[in-house]
């Protein structure tokens, strides 16, 4: 009876302690996840704890990306981490895609004596996996949004007790998650309804500038003419006739010039305000491919910036290398891009700092050691630190300008990416920094 007594005992304590572990794990979830908003930071602390209190030495949250259909390693905790990072599976490929189709936990203490364990991603990477728990990661309305993986429990492999507990874990997981989702969705369509009050105010401001640089053009049209005429028909010494036409010359010569920056100007600031807007929203425009002569479109953003980076004591230079050749590319998204390109180094840029855009071609050979067009925008600003750098073409972008948005190079990103194409950064603090960007010749 004793013995009986004493078993029932030790069976209460081990329930016990379980009941405490999970109820730890809860506390420790909620408390870490508590005062994070974004979703990549979020996933990162939620798999720290996780690991830890499961006693595992790796781990992975797989989330779906429904405009691929993939299940995609956001984040991965352990040996190897970084070549899993970012790699996808189809959403029924392996026990990932198995649990996330059905919506049920699987303990696996042998992985290699399960069929629907995918080796190939262990062997691509390197490591071994010998015992793993997989569980779904689901919405507040039961819809699957990804599957969480612990594996190689140290010293023991996994049992009843660590799913429970797991489970727990994803459970809190997933509704950080979209709780964290709701609220980036949330402040993107209060930014999104701003920029769009903003464009409409900006359109309304502009309209009488260009309206007005319009009327002026036909007026000066019409003037020039009036002048030629009576000119030839007023009678004067030819010396003094001369003399008029050269009064008149530089303002000739000028003014079409000026009228035309101050329109180009105006529909800039409009496709600016387009530009944000899309880029906020993650929008892409699909690209119109056509041969297009690069040159004139970088001679015209070198036109239409010039004036400004005069005023703040920079020199901008537009340089073709050899001979450029033309690409089948969007001639509008290419222009925003270069436009992005040399605002951006403006803004980094000093007095007496200079901007070089280089154009250069490379038709021989395959993209992207051959056949494309670089475009090379070199400035002698202040540069950027490390951490700027890592995340310059990426969605967390940073600006180290006080009012500073990262859009701009999220812009020139969209623009790269939609040609399949390539960027890279160079940059060193106080020397300045180089963007290549290769384009491809040929869509």
């Amino acid at each position: 009876m004793k013995d009986k007594e004493a078993t029932e005992l030790e069976s209460l304590r081990e329930a016990a302690a379980q009941l405490e572990r999970q109820l730890d794990a809860a506390r420790r979830i909620a408390a870490g996840l508590s005062a994070i908003t974004k979703v990549k930071e979020l996933v990162q602390e939620a798999l720290d704890i996780s690991l830890d209190i499961a006693e595992a030495e790796a781990g992975s949250i797989l989330l779906h990306d429904p405009d691929k259909d993939k299940l995609v390693f956001e984040y991965v905790v352990g040996e190897k981490s970084d070549e899993l990072m970012g790699m996808e599976l189809d959403p029924d490929q392996g026990l990932a895609g198995l649990v996330f189709q059905s919506g049920e936990s699987s303990i696996s203490e042998d992985v290699s004596k399960e069929k629907a364990h995918l080796r190939q991603v262990g062997e691509q990477v390197g490591y071994l996996t010998t015992n793993m728990i997989t569980v779904p990661l689901k919405s507040v309305e039961g819809q699957p949004i990804g599957v969480m993986q612990v594996l190689n429990k140290r010293g023991a492999p996994f049992d009843e007790h660590d799913v429970t507990l797991i489970e727990i874990m994803a459970a809190q997981i997933a509704a950080a998650i979209e709780t964290a989702r709701l609220n980036e969705e949330a402040r993107l369509a209060i930014v999104v309804r701003f920029i769009g009050n903003i464009s409409h105010d900006v359109k309304n401001m502009i309209t009488p500038a260009m309206t007005g640089a319009e009327t002026l053009q036909l007026i000066t049209n019409d003037s020039y003419q009036q002048f030629d005429e009576r000119l030839h028909e007023i009678s004067c010494p030819v010396a003094e006739a001369e003399q008029l036409k050269e009064a008149m010359a530089e303002l000739r010569e000028l003014s079409p010039e000026m009228i035309e920056i101050i329109i180009e100007g105006c529909n800039a600031v409009q496709q600016r305000m387009a530009e944000i807007s899309a880029a906020v929203k993650g929008i892409v425009a699909e690209p119109h491919f056509e041969m297009t002569d690069i040159v004139p479109l970088a001679q015209r953003v070198g036109n239409l910036l010039s004036a400004q980076a005069q005023k703040e004591g920079i020199t901008v230079t537009i340089e073709p290398v050899g001979e450029v050749p033309t690409a089948m590319v969007d001639a509008k998204q290419i222009y925003n891009a270069i436009y992005n390109l040399i605002f951006n180094a403006m803004d980094a840029c000093d007095k007496g700092a200079t901007i070089t855009f280089r154009l250069k071609g490379q038709p021989e050979g395959q993209f992207p050691e051959g056949n494309y067009l670089l475009l090379e925008c070199e400035d002698t600003g202040s540069g950027m630190p490390e951490e700027v750098k890592a995340k310059l073409f990426t969605d967390d972008a940073i600006s180290t300008k006080p009012m500073g948005t990262g859009l701009g190079t999220r812009i020139v990103k969209n623009v790269v990416d939609a040609h399949g194409g390539m960027v890279e950064v160079e940059s060193e603090m106080g020397v300045g920094t180089t963007i290549h960007c290769r384009i491809p010749l040929e869509q």
